[in-house]
């Protein structure tokens, strides 16, 4: 069977800073990523952010291999009807926790790369800064079985003697590799970034972190902007499918409302252009056109830095989102990892 495109790395690549509005694809259902991927593609999408915790990696691979290649027919011929060239294309996945020793890090990536059917990536990062202990899994057979690599066993199966140096030494070799050619992590607070880079040789492109109005992470984006590492938000919009009926729903706060009426715009275009505002990049997950269209459209130009945006948002409109403050998170590890989720935010 077809699966590992071709290509080599190779430095014609952009930045990533050139997509500040990617897809994300956690909770894209795997019948629904053929379609999602497509339209994506056809809107103008080139940073695809996915991860192999979300378990549709090995459908999205298949959506893009025919976005790259065209349709195969059963003896292997293709109609060329590519709409995407792999070079415009900015594909983000993740180390997810089970690999984080030296010697397993190259085998989570080459998993990845089987399922994307891709044989480099642009971005790799570290999920999370927990390690769990090894899964062992076949690198070269696409999809999983089951959702161990995501099960910490209510914090029982972390295992809390692999140092961050030690992964990231490794990934430091997939880029001498050329099998991935940026690197960064996710879900990294101030004070673990720091103690990773007392001591790195290839410093991290990107901290990608949940950051929406109400969970601003102010220090943090300073942090990062000083010691030049890119901030990037995921759940610009609060994710509202992991919203427990009891707590705030951000798409709903009344300032945004009214800012956005003033704009003649959606809450969620709203809330992204205030993170492009402020100099950030964002992962907006949608598997519909209509979704996916708003999002982007926000952006009228990549080409500046900071982009050229739709709506621009007054001083005196930054003022009353920076009051909406309230260091709320909707993605809790202490909800998943027991007391040993304190060594995250804590």
């Amino acid at each position: 069977s077809r699966t590992i495109m071709s290509d080599s790395c190779s430095s014609s690549h952009q930045s990533m800073k050139d997509y500040p509005v990617g897809l994300g694809t956690l909770d894209i259902a795997p019948e629904q990523v053929p379609a999602a991927i497509s339209s994506a593609l056809k809107l103008g999408y080139k940073r695809i952010d996915c991860a192999p915790v979300y378990f549709n990696e090995d459908k999205i691979g298949d959506a893009l291999f025919q976005a790259l290649n065209g349709n195969y027919d059963d003896k292997g011929n293709t109609n060329n009807n590519s709409i995407v060239k792999r070079e415009d294309l900015y594909v983000v996945s993740k180390l997810a926790s089970p690999f984080h020793r030296k010697e397993h890090v190259k085998i989570g990536l080459q998993k990845t790369l089987t399922d994307l059917r891709l044989s480099y990536l642009d971005l790799y990062l570290i999920h999370w800064p927990q390690a769990f202990y090894f899964v062992d899994i076949d690198p070269t057979t696409r999809g999983y079985e089951n959702e161990d690599i995501d099960d910490s066993g209510d914090g029982a199966k972390i295992d809390p003697t692999v140092s961050v140096h030690e992964t990231w030494a490794a990934m430091e070799e997939l880029v001498d590799e050329g099998l991935v050619r940026e690197i960064g992590v996710s879900n990294f607070p101030v004070s673990l970034l720091h103690e990773l880079m007392t001591n790195c040789r290839i410093p991290p492109a990107v901290n990608q972190v949940e950051a929406h109005p109400y969970l601003q992470q102010t220090k943090l984006l300073s942090y990062c902007q000083k010691r030049g590492v890119h901030f990037q938000a995921y759940s610009p919009l609060g994710s509202p499918g992991y919203k427990e009926d009891d707590e705030p729903t951000l798409l709903e706060d009344p300032v945004l409302v009214k800012i956005a009426a003033t704009h003649n715009a959606t809450v969620a275009q709203i809330c992204i252009a205030w993170a492009l505002q402020r100099g950030t990049s964002v992962v907006a997950k949608s598997a519909t056109p209509q979704r996916q269209e708003e999002n982007l459209s926000v952006v009228v130009s990549s080409s500046s830095t900071p982009p050229e945006l739709k709506i621009r948002l007054s001083e005196a409109e930054l003022k009353e989102i920076e009051g909406l403050e309230r260091g709320y998170r909707f993605f809790r590890p202490e909800d998943w990892w027991g007391e040993m989720a304190m060594a995250v935010f804590n």
